[in-house]
């Protein structure tokens, strides 16, 4: 026994699969509907172009940051390596620092 024939009235419910008909019909309305559909998806879009422009402005500032932070600490570390070749080419100087013992 089939389930369906126990329920009264399931046979006459018209499913989409059903209906050969489209949900929009082709008339001047749904041109009207599409021209807003569209309007509104342009209005979308723009917002979200200004907004990842913005975005994007901004990675591209911090980016800068970065770049000049790694090129003057390239600069520091050169100039760092010149000083120490300087200072082995030159008779060592005597260390300010001095030893001592500790008794344990």
């Amino acid at each position: 026994m089939p389930i369906t024939s126990a329920i009264k009235g399931l046979q006459s419910i018209r499913s989409m699969q059903n209906v050969s008909k489209s949900g929009i019909l082709n008339k001047e309305e749904s041109d009207f509907i599409k021209l807003y559909m569209f309007e509104k998806e342009r209005t979308r879009l723009k917002s979200e172009e200004i907004r990842i422009l913005l975005r994007l402005e901004f990675i591209q500032g911090r980016l800068k940051e970065i770049q000049n932070y790694n090129d003057e600490k390239a600069r520091d570390m050169k100039s760092s390596e010149q000083q120490e070749v300087v200072s082995k080419k030159t008779p060592e100087a005597k260390s300010d620092f001095k030893t001592m013992s500790i008794d344990y």
